[in-house]
């Protein structure tokens, strides 16, 4: 593959020879079908002395490498979801076959690209607060008025969360992933030629946009550049397929499969996936127009899940003790997939945890005994927001994921917006009150937390 590629191409099967493999020579994952030997005999009620006599083999009924036994695996999939429509049964057959692609160059390179995106938005929450000491020398405002600096952030943070949302449901997820970190980057450039206080928050808000002495300038004139940096290699090193649940909720199957070749492709493993087993087990084309969804469709049904399915948005604090924290959210990536426990324990338990430790910061005035505390409360934040950040889309159908997720960003971004209005006001009066209304919204979150409705450990996002 060429080292640089066309992002506006649009790709074909034909772009990656070598690729398909029919379904009776393929090489199907293990983990994929022991999921779906686990979950029939789950069904019947057999027993693990049963599984061991009898495992899965063509004998017994099932084969992973016929159409029969896909359309088995599917159907059982379906099942336990209670949703059956050919945009359903299309979209479990192609998160069947990235599952037999298995984890590869593709999607590490997306990790650490999607990385990107988390980094610009961490360092310039933080590169704001490192600006307002220069502002305030350099342009006049108190120091009490320049913390409205963030505000002017955050309204952007708002409007961006809620815009790129939506817009990656209409428009697609691979030019607002692209948009997004270069709409920063030329931003985060200009912030460091404002020649007023007003006018650079408002360079802050359209900063924020795409996030969703003179020291304070060649900060931010530094963290713009590399967040442009960031921008080039996500747009001109690496190619970002479309996503393939996308294109088939707005009926473009052709290259729904292509964007699966071509991560096969990337990870030098074949598929067997064509649009002949879609049809087939999902039903024919004429079927599948009938299965697009409209923009207002996308944002209706979004809106009608957001109403039971999501929570007030968690309270913004500022970073504390990153070493600390770091571990957090690697503890959380392993106690997610623990039985009983899952998303829904893991993310309840964490923030009760943070929301107690955030009171007992305000017990003492020792240095050492704030550090302590400051730096339990930002383990457990982080275990409580990688699980946050991962439970949030796989809630959502793909075909509105974007428009669910921008939109509880966005009420988690109005949450911050708040927070420096009430440190400016209540903190004036009770310099503890910011405290205990962040802490107070943790213990909220951790009540409405116990009411989630979904548990989503082992089980396919649509």
């Amino acid at each position: 593959m060429p080292f640089f590629m066309n992002p506006f191409k649009k790709q074909d099967v034909s772009d990656f020879e070598g690729v398909f493999v029919p379904l009776a020579q393929a090489q199907r994952h293990r983990s994929v079908v022991s999921a779906y030997d686990d979950k029939k005999d789950d069904q019947i009620g057999v027993t693990e002395e049963k599984k061991l006599e009898s495992p899965a083999d063509p004998a017994n009924g099932y084969s992973s490498l016929t159409i029969e036994g896909l359309r088995a695996e599917i159907e059982l999939d379906l099942a336990a979801s209670g949703h059956d429509t050919a945009y359903d049964r299309k979209s479990t057959v192609i998160n069947k076959a990235i599952q037999d692609i298995g984890m590869g160059r593709y999607q590490w390179s997306l990790f650490a690209l999607c990385g990107f995106g988390w980094l610009a938005d961490n360092m310039w929450l933080q590169g704001v607060a490192l600006t307002l000491p220069g502002l305030t020398a350099e342009f006049g405002p108190s120091s009490t008025q320049v913390r409205y600096t963030t505000c002017a952030l955050f309204i952007g943070l708002c409007i961006g969360a809620s815009f790129w949302g939506i817009a990656s449901d209409v428009i697609g997820r691979r030019l607002a992933f692209n948009m997004t970190l270069f709409l920063a980057g030329v931003f985060g450039l200009a912030v460091g030629g404002g020649n007023s206080w007003v006018g650079t928050a408002g360079l802050f808000a359209a900063l924020g946009v795409g996030v969703g002495g003179n020291g304070w300038r060649y900060l931010n004139i530094t963290l713009g550049a590399i967040t442009f940096v960031m921008f080039m290699c996500r747009f001109f090193l690496f190619h970002l397929y479309e996503s393939p649940k996308f294109l088939l909720s707005q009926g473009r199957q052709a290259e729904a499969v292509a964007t699966v070749h071509g991560i096969a492709y990337k990870n030098r493993k074949t598929t067997w996936l064509s649009e002949e087993i879609l049809n087939e087990i999902g039903g024919t084309a004429v079927v599948e127009e009938k299965e697009k969804l409209s923009t207002s469709e996308i944002i209706k049904r979004n809106l009608n899940k957001f109403s039971t399915q999501r929570i007030a948005p968690l309270f913004a604090t500022r970073q504390l003790a990153l070493m600390i924290g770091v571990p957090g959210s690697l503890i959380a990536y392993y106690t997610v997939n623990i039985k009983y426990i899952g998303r829904k324990g893991t993310i309840a338990v964490s923030t009760v945890v943070t929301g107690i430790l955030v009171f007992c910061f305000t017990i003492s005035t020792d240095p050492s005994f704030q550090l302590t505390f400051s730096s339990l409360e930002a383990f457990f934040q982080n275990i409580m927001y990688g699980v946050l950040y991962a439970y949030t889309p796989e809630v959502f159908p793909a075909p509105n994921r974007g428009t669910g997720t921008g939109i509880a960003s966005c009420l988690n971004r109005i949450a911050g917006l708040c927070a420096p209005i009430v440190a400016v006001n209540a903190g004036q009066t009770n310099p503890k009150a910011p405290i205990y209304a962040s802490g107070g919204l943790f213990l909220a979150a951790f009540v409405a937390m116990l009411f989630f409705p979904i548990e989503t450990r082992n089980k396919q996002s649509l």
